[in-house]
């Protein structure tokens, strides 16, 4: 299992011919555990091996008979956008016996099945790997037993297994995030935005239980993506009289004018000595002590529902074809692994070693070592709570420090969904460094005109939820009003300043830099935020505002889809956007399931539009009844929409028919999504840290002011395959194509292959860029917390 030395091997080299995997999902259901198992069937039909489905789990490999059953190409059609699992799970006690795992051995020799694929939370990934362990020995018992030849030990000698984590709690340590975990957070936040117009109208308290008996993930993230005033969680039960100090705390909130509160609990919160916290009682007590109209809200399954969101069927699909890989390089004494997700690279950890540490962190709550639990859990569940102190719980006047310095934060360029989570964050962490915050409306158009006025902690409440750009954005760059916005610096004695912004943004930035040779006023720390839906930013795997893009479009091509059932064999051409960038065409075919994907990046010609008709004639003969096509609005200046439309009408003449859509601006609008909400207010909280080191770096005690004039101190905040990464802008500009305004190089171009393999199209696929086997260790690489699991 370990990195092949050929720099690139192509996916031909690793023939799956004469295997036979099998996959099962076990333990609760989670959104995008069907999409997981798609990609598993398709990807080992692909590279010629036999797959089956296990239906209901462990107890269906027990019972075998018809829950054993052979998988084709099309049994897994449509079933990407379907919620749950299509092939059942069920708990099974007889597994757990020995007798249990004898007679599930025995189904799986009889056909052939060596290679499993085992979808679950940690118990269902231990079981598997006790079955492995033991599988020698049960097949030795089996021939003693009459049941199979003698020849069957050494033909089937090893049992090879590949975990998957599908769990909406987030609770598997060794990966940033399980399948399910995003699609959960998605119902959150629905039914908490559809609180918040109740409560405003009534001024009311609502009390939010959400699902998380040992981890607190949900109600922490949700807490975070809402901008609760209160959170309880296992992990960290509050200090003693906790009741009193969330009682000032909702008191001062309404004090200073707001109409609502929200209070989220987790299913399984405790006190410090552990009694649990439960809804009905945080309610009761707002109501004794407050006497607020206080309601109680219980989600429960309703998390678990729903279709998956689109980064729970990219997740899951990058695991499914991770998974298969795992298993055609591993070999009898490689242990079993789980594919794992860590910042934005799939990566394979030793199953136990991730099982152990998850114990571990129950076994640390259960001996009150709550700061070692949280540890633990991870970088990325550390700093969620951190994020969430920090902007949550504002200090008395009296506690701030004085740092007497002013930062500006605006937005520049189109809106995304997201820019207003991130000026949220950045206006609360810059009150609580000391600053003074000041917004600027309508990007640098509204700087040079003066639009510049200071902003309050109480001026952003409610903030994370809301969609587009609350401060006004203008694609406006600074270069020929320079000297109008030094002067507006100079009046407001601008200290540092913080853009949040697209591929505007960037060149914005760079033109400032540039200016500080004239301007002494720009010789200040200077950082950007890449918000973009198109995520066309150099220096940034991902951009606030991408992931609800994707989401509307997989929301739209889903009902597309569903429109032509019933009817005859149809096609769907469907535009997005993101200017010259595919990123929105290519990975929102994948969650959608597309046949084809057009994009500049990638160029095409008349012969490439033939195949993709011819190929999906021969599908459409046969029992796929629909089609999906993406195109990105600036792929081709010829190949249009239109022509494409006409093209595949003209061609599929008689056996289907097409439509078309464009997207347009519905991508740009919408309430942001948790990720969106979360990412925004984490990088923007981490770029005013940096800023205020900044500041205290570069401020000159005999000058009395701020001089900044090196590279480093004009940055973009952007993540990187594990981390966050502050780039000096200057520093970009190698990698920038800037008459196509996309980065020279894009990662996301290696997803590619996935959506052509999941479509059926023989294609070559790179896996020099595959898991490795790692070591789980405690501490990730430095700020490895910046991955995409939020």
């Amino acid at each position: 299992m370990a990195q092949p030395d050929s720099k690139k091997i192509f996916f031909e080299n690793l023939s799956g011919a004469g295997k036979a995997i099998a996959v099962l999902t076990s333990g609760g259901d989670a959104q995008g555990m069907n999409a997981a198992v798609r990609a598993v069937v398709r990807m080992g039909l692909y590279v010629g091996a036999k797959v089956y489905f296990i239906h209901e789990g462990y107890q269906g490999m027990v019972d075998g008979g018809d829950n054993i059953r052979e998988a084709t190409w099309e049994s897994v059609s449509s079933m990407l956008q379907v919620g749950g699992t299509v092939i059942g799970s069920a708990r099974c006690k007889e597994f757990r016996t020995h007798e249990g795992r004898l007679k599930a051995a025995h189904n799986l020799v009889q056909r052939g099945i060596t290679n499993l694929c085992v979808i679950g939370g940690d118990g269902s990934l231990t079981g598997a790997n006790l079955f492995r362990e033991e599988w020698s020995g049960l097949l030795t018992e089996l021939v003693e037993q009459g049941l199979i030849e003698e020849d069957a030990i050494q033909k089937y000698s090893a049992l090879h297994i590949v975990g998957m984590v599908g769990s909406i709690d987030n609770d598997f340590c060794g990966t940033d995030m399980t399948i399910g975990t995003d699609s959960a957070l998605h119902r959150i936040i629905e039914v908490v935005d559809a609180i918040m117009t109740t409560a405003q109208s009534h001024q009311r308290t609502f009390v939010l239980e959400v699902m998380g008996r040992h981890c607190g993930y949900l109600a922490l993230v949700s807490a975070l993506a809402c901008g609760a005033d209160w959170v309880l969680i296992p992990e960290m039960p509050p200090e003693d009289g906790w009741e009193e100090k969330m009682c000032q705390k909702l008191s001062a909130t309404r004090s200073r004018g707001t109409r609502l509160n929200i209070i989220i609990v987790a299913e399984g919160a405790i006190d410090r000595h552990g009694k649990p916290i439960t809804s009905s009682f945080v309610k009761d007590l707002v109501v004794k002590c407050l006497g607020f109209d206080t309601r109680v809200t219980i989600l429960g399954h309703v998390q678990r529902g729903g279709t998956p969101s689109a980064f729970d069927r990219i997740l899951a699909s990058r695991m499914g074809v991770e998974a298969v890989l795992a298993l055609l390089e591993t070999t009898a004494n490689t242990p079993a692994c789980v594919v794992s997700l860590c910042g934005n690279q799939s990566v394979r950890l030793p199953l136990m070693e991730c099982v152990q540490m998850t114990q571990e962190v129950q076994k640390a709550m259960d001996q009150k070592r709550f700061e070692e639990a949280v540890k633990l859990r991870g970088r990325s569940f550390e700093n969620n709570l951190k994020t969430y102190k920090l902007l949550a719980h504002r200090k008395p006047e009296t506690e701030l420090p004085t740092s007497n310095f002013n930062v500006a934060v605006l937005n520049v360029g189109a809106p995304a969904a997201g820019m207003n989570a991130a000026v949220r964050s950045a206006v609360r962490v810059g009150i609580s460094e000391g600053h003074k915050m000041f917004a600027v409306s309508d990007g640098f158009e509204g700087f040079y005109k003066g639009q510049i006025k200071e902003i309050k902690w109480a001026d952003v409440g409610g903030w994370t939820g809301q969609g587009g750009s609350l401060l006004g954005t203008k694609r406006t760059l600074p270069a020929k009003h320079v000297d109008k916005i030094a002067e507006q610096m100079r009046m407001h004695n601008i200290n540092a300043l913080l853009v949040i912004g697209g591929f505007e943004a960037f060149e914005s930035l760079l033109q400032l830099y540039e200016a500080r040779a004239t301007y002494e006023e720009f010789c200040i720390p200077m950082c950007m935020l890449p918000a973009t839906i198109s995520n066309n930013v150099p220096g940034t795997d991902l951009s606030i505002g991408a992931d609800t893009a994707l989401n509307a479009i997989v929301e739209t091509c889903d009902r597309i889809k569903q429109s032509a059932s019933g009817t005859k064999r149809r096609v769907f051409i469907i535009e997005t956007m993101g200017g010259y960038c595919g990123y929105l065409a290519s990975v929102g075919g994948l969650a959608a399931g597309a046949d084809a994907a057009y994009i500049f990046e990638e160029p095409f010609d008349i012969r490439d539009l033939q195949a993709n008709v011819e190929h999906l004639t021969e599908k459409m003969k046969t029992s796929i009844q629909r089609g999906l096509v993406l195109r990105n609005e600036n792929c081709n200046d010829n190949y249009t929409t239109d022509f494409i439309y006409q093209l595949y009408s003209e061609e599929g003449r008689g056996v289907f028919d097409s439509r078309k859509n464009v997207l347009g601006h519905m991508q740009q609008g919408g309430a942001p999504s948790p990720f969106d909400r979360n990412f925004g207010t984490k990088i923007s909280a981490k770029a005013m840290q940096w800023i205020t080191k900044k500041l205290t770096e570069t401020f000159r005690q005999d000058e009395g002011r701020v001089f900044a004039n090196t590279e480093d101190s004009c940055c973009l905040l952007g993540m990187r395959r594990r981390a966050l990464v502050f780039q000096p802008v200057v520093q970009l500009k190698g990698e920038t194509d800037f008459v196509h305004r996309i980065p020279k190089e894009q990662w996301w171009l290696k997803l590619r292959p996935l959506m052509k393999i999941l479509a059926k199209y023989k294609t070559s696929y790179d896996v020099s860029d595959s898991g490795q086997l790692e070591h789980v260790v405690r501490n990730r690489p430095k700020e490895s917390d910046a991955s995409v699991a939020m």
